[in-house]
């Protein structure tokens, strides 16, 4: 199965989208609203068949304008909120039974503007080159069609984000594999930092742009703007669109600049290892800068570019013992602090730099020799 995903191009016709989307927040809001006074009166739980049985007869009699809106699209909707409960069903036969200490809540209604996507199935949608016809609009939208897709189409989705814009999100099935790299022999490594984000067993060090930081003038802007403006007003929303596009184009930086760094890194190296981290314990400890750097994000994207290209990636545990053992002679230094860059070992005295040191003992526990 693979994903794809296309930008719609803005015409004038796009808030017919927004409007469908604000149809079947009304659906969203009915149903949950109805699960909540059925266990109110009952303590039960109304299943996902009932309540699509129950929405087929109000279209009947109290709300005949939902007929215009797309069977599977009004289905899906109950389907998600169906699935929030029995995750959250699940949760607490996992907590009694002492599988988990995690928490998930219920569902809960999303507000109007918060209400995002739409989903077909099977029917009420047609693509035709780069365009997408929506049966119940009876409209057709062109999307940027920068690649092809492959295999066959399981589900359609419609997504708006924060900004207003409008993404076509494609789910195939059967697609064609992508042709592996050549293997290179080679393999690495790598410790993360946050001085060098990135320090390879092979002496390489690569350093993160922090997109976040230097953005740090123009998000200021925006909040102030913002704070400024009457909530839920005209001016408040498009002060709020102006800060979330200035949030989406740091997001875009850093993700595009973590896709060109795995590729040049699964090109390079057959074997990648890296470190399980405590990433929220550091975030309380260092605060802004690790959320900046987001090397959880850069490990998924890692992880999956490794997984297209046929390249092998191996996680070491966070408990391992990286940072002060010598990768030489196993010699464990204890006295070594967080502001020491650089050490020499007491027992066999092989200087070494703290960061490359680190990432060889990752590369030794993940790939023994």
């Amino acid at each position: 199965m693979k994903t794809y995903k296309y930008e719609l191009s803005h015409q004038s016709n796009i808030i017919r989208l927004g409007n469908l989307l604000d149809d079947l927040h009304q659906v969203h809001v009915h149903v949950l609203k109805l699960q909540r006074r059925y266990y109110r009166l009952f303590c039960k739980y109304i299943s996902a068949y009932s309540m699509n049985a129950h929405v087929a007869k109000l279209k009947k009699r109290t709300k005949p304008h939902w007929k215009q809106l797309p069977s599977q699209v009004v289905q899906d909707v109950v389907l998600r909120i169906d699935k929030g409960y029995q995750k959250f069903f699940q949760n607490i036969k996992d907590r009694q039974a002492g599988k988990t200490t995690k928490r998930i809540g219920k569902p809960h209604i999303k507000p109007r503007h918060k209400y995002n996507s739409m989903t077909f199935t099977q029917a009420g949608y047609k693509i035709d080159g780069n365009r997408i016809y929506i049966g119940c609009l009876q409209k057709w939208f062109t999307f940027w069609k920068h690649r092809e897709w492959t295999g066959e189409i399981k589900t359609v989705t419609l997504k708006r984000d924060n900004v207003g814009d409008y993404y076509l999100i494609l789910v195939c099935d059967k697609c064609e594999p992508t042709a592996d790299l050549p293997k290179t022999g080679h393999r690495a490594g790598i410790d993360f930092g946050l001085k060098t984000f990135l320090t390879l067993s092979d002496g390489t060090q690569i350093k993160s742009p922090q997109f976040y930081k230097r953005s740090l003038k123009a998000i200021r802007s925006a909040h102030k703007a913002l704070s400024r403006k009457h909530y839920l007003s005209h001016g408040w929303f498009k002060a709020k669109r102006h800060l979330c596009r200035v949030y989406k184009k740091i997001a875009d930086q850093r993700r595009d600049w973590f896709f060109k760094l795995a590729l040049r890194l699964v090109r390079k190296y057959d074997q990648i290892v890296i470190e399980s981290l405590n990433l929220d314990a550091m975030k309380r400890l260092w605060g802004r800068k690790v959320s900046d750097i987001a090397f959880g994000e850069f490990a998924l994207i890692l992880d999956w570019t490794c997984d297209k290209y046929g390249k092998v990636l191996v996680k070491v545990g966070k408990w391992q013992p990286t940072t002060k053992s010598c990768h030489h002679c196993g010699h464990k230094n204890a006295d070594l602090r967080l502001t020491d860059r650089h050490w020499t070992c007491e027992a066999c005295h092989t200087h070494h730099d703290r960061d490359i040191n680190a990432a060889i003992n990752i590369l030794q526990a993940g790939v023994p020799a």
